[in-house]
């Protein structure tokens, strides 16, 4: 539970999906849920990065760190 206390995103994604579990009248594994959870923030962070509008090297204003 360390991972959700310390991501409130992740904390929330859970309790959707428990309560979502709930609705539908089964009792969740929480192992699975975890997973399940885990899966969909991921494939929303792979999204996310793939988003052209996110790319920061596409920017005219972007910096390039200098080594000295």
């Amino acid at each position: 539970m360390c991972l959700l206390c310390g991501d409130e995103t992740a904390y929330r994604a859970y309790m959707d999906y428990l309560d979502a579990m709930e609705r539908q009248g089964d009792t969740a594994d929480l192992d699975k849920a975890m997973e399940a959870v885990l899966d969909k923030l991921q494939a929303a962070d792979k999204m996310r990065a793939a988003d052209p509008r996110n790319d920061r090297t596409l920017s005219p204003f972007f910096c390039s760190a200098v080594v000295k």
